[in-house]
C-alpha cells in the first residue's frame, strides 16, 4: 500500500508546482497503476476536477468487470462528489492518506460495501497543512467554505 501511496503522493506534489491543490490519486489494478490524477481545478478552472476524478478520467473507459478490480488511493479522504464516483463504478476499496485535513463520507461508503483504509500518513498532513497555510482562500474555495 505504501507504494502506490507514494505514487498518489507524487501526484500531489505535481498538482502543488502547478499552483494547484495538493491532492492526488492513482488507481490500481491487479497490482499495476493504470491510472494517475491530481487536483486540477485550479489548473483548468474546473468545478470537478478533484484527484480522484482526474484519475478515473485518466483510466478512460473501463468495463463494470475491471472497476470492481481497482483500489484507489487518495492522498486525503474524498469528498462526496468523488466518493459517488467510486460507489457508481463500484470500486471495492479506497485507501486514503489521511482524514485529518477533510473527511469525505466514508461511513456512508462502508454502509454501502466500500472498503476503506486510512493509512494516517504524516506525509499527506504535512503537504496539506503547508498549503492551508499558504494558500488558506484556495483551499476554502476547494472545500466549499
Amino acid at each position: 500500500m505504501e507504494k502506490f501511496m507514494r505514487e498518489a503522493i507524487r501526484e500531489a506534489r505535481k498538482s502543488l508546482i502547478e499552483e494547484g491543490i495538493p491532492i492526488g490519486a492513482v488507481l490500481v489494478k491487479d497490482g499495476v497503476i493504470i491510472a494517475r490524477g491530481h487536483n486540477r481545478r485550479i489548473q483548468k478552472n474546473s468545478a470537478i476536477l478533484h484527484a480522484e476524478m482526474d484519475c478515473l478520467e485518466n483510466a478512460g473507459r473501463l468495463k463494470s468487470a475491471d472497476y470492481k478490480k481497482c483500489v484507489i488511493y487518495s492522498t486525503l479522504s474524498p469528498c462526496d462528489m468523488c466518493m459517488g464516483a467510486i460507489l457508481l463504478y463500484k470500486i471495492p476499496k479506497v485507501v486514503i492518506g489521511e482524514n485529518k485535513t477533510f473527511k469525505g463520507p466514508e461511513s456512508y461508503a462502508r454502509k454501502r460495501g466500500v472498503k476503506i483504509i486510512n493509512l494516517d500518513s504524516a506525509d499527506c498532513k504535512d503537504l496539506m497543512r503547508q498549503f492551508i497555510k499558504n494558500r488558506p482562500k484556495l483551499w476554502d474555495e476547494d472545500i466549499g467554505e
